[in-house]
């Protein structure tokens, strides 16, 4: 005798993921047992409901578009988005979904994937940010810096970039090795993000070098200004073990459009004028000794 298989209905309670399906206007019309495990939701408060409304307000765009997709005949795998869980917080969730137009209805299979998402964005920040300071590294300031510039300016506003060098920072490893002289970057980083505007960029791209983009700086002056301020801010005394130690900075300017028209052309003049003003500040200061002397 063959034996009586469990209606289909039943079998997907069993999958561990989610298993939905929704009407052309986006109202749930079924929804597995696993979508209360991952959701929160019982079956009796969300059947009726409309999807979108689960969804986190910052995925609700990309989520229409990608329904829309799927009910003009596309086939939907891997798409990510956020839910809303009952209890407020978000889950993370990857679908596969498809159009049946003979039924009139649209099946979706979800993944909850908020560990994933979670490690890919460690993973993420890891590769983008200096593991030290914290701050944003190379390879990030260059996607900043190429996203400004592309960005078109409605109100006028300009770019500029600061280049920044620390001016005695070998005398801090040579004094208390690389353990105190990380300690002094970590403390150089905090200053300089004290002196710059939410939305501008801190950045450390190596050693004891750092570059700051002023988003909106209107001309040279104000980049200037800046300059002498974040520059202030590095000179009083840091603490090493054996006593203080007083640094000096080095800053480099670039404004957009009229020193570089790209990122890699705003970095180098930048540079240039940072290695320019380092080499040109001692004999300044043994220039103003001399006039000293002879005004005595």
């Amino acid at each position: 005798m063959t034996p009586t298989l469990p209606p289909a209905i039943e079998l997907l309670d069993l999958l561990p993921d989610a298993v939905c399906v929704v009407d052309a206007d986006g109202r749930f019309l079924y929804v597995s047992a696993s979508f209360e495990r991952i959701l929160g939701y019982s079956r009796e408060e969300i059947l009726g409901r409309q999807t979108f409304d689960l969804v986190h307000p910052d995925d609700r765009a990309a989520t229409r578009q990608a329904a829309g997709e799927v009910m003009a005949g596309a086939l939907q795998r891997h798409f990510r988005n956020r839910y809303v869980h009952r209890d407020g917080h978000s889950v993370d969730i990857q679908w596969s979904a498809r159009w049946h137009p003979g039924y009139g209805v649209r099946v979706a299979i979800g993944r909850e994937i908020t560990e994933l998402r979670q490690a890919e964005r460690e993973l993420e920040h890891r590769a983008s940010h200096d593991p030290l300071t914290g701050l944003p590294n190379r390879h990030r300031l260059h996607a900043e810096l190429r996203q400004a510039i592309q960005r078109p300016a409605s109100d006028g506003a300009g770019l500029a970039v600061l280049y920044v060098d620390l001016d005695g920072f070998k005398a801090a490893n040579d004094r208390g090795g690389h353990d105190v002289g990380d300690r002094v970057l970590v403390d150089v980083a905090a200053r300089l993000l004290k002196g710059v505007r939410q939305h501008d960029l801190v950045a450390r791209i190596g050693g004891d070098e750092f570059v700051v983009l002023l988003r909106g700086c209107r001309n040279i002056h104000a980049a200037r200004t800046v300059a002498e301020a974040l520059r202030a801010r590095l000179q009083p005394p840091f603490q090493l073990p054996d006593g203080p130690i007083t640094l000096d900075a080095s800053i480099g300017i670039a404004c957009h459009p009229h020193d570089g028209g790209t990122a890699e052309a705003l970095l180098s003049h930048a540079d240039r004028e940072m290695f320019a003003i380092k080499h040109r500040r001692p004999r300044d200061a043994r220039g103003a000794g001399r006039a000293s002397s002879r005004a005595g």
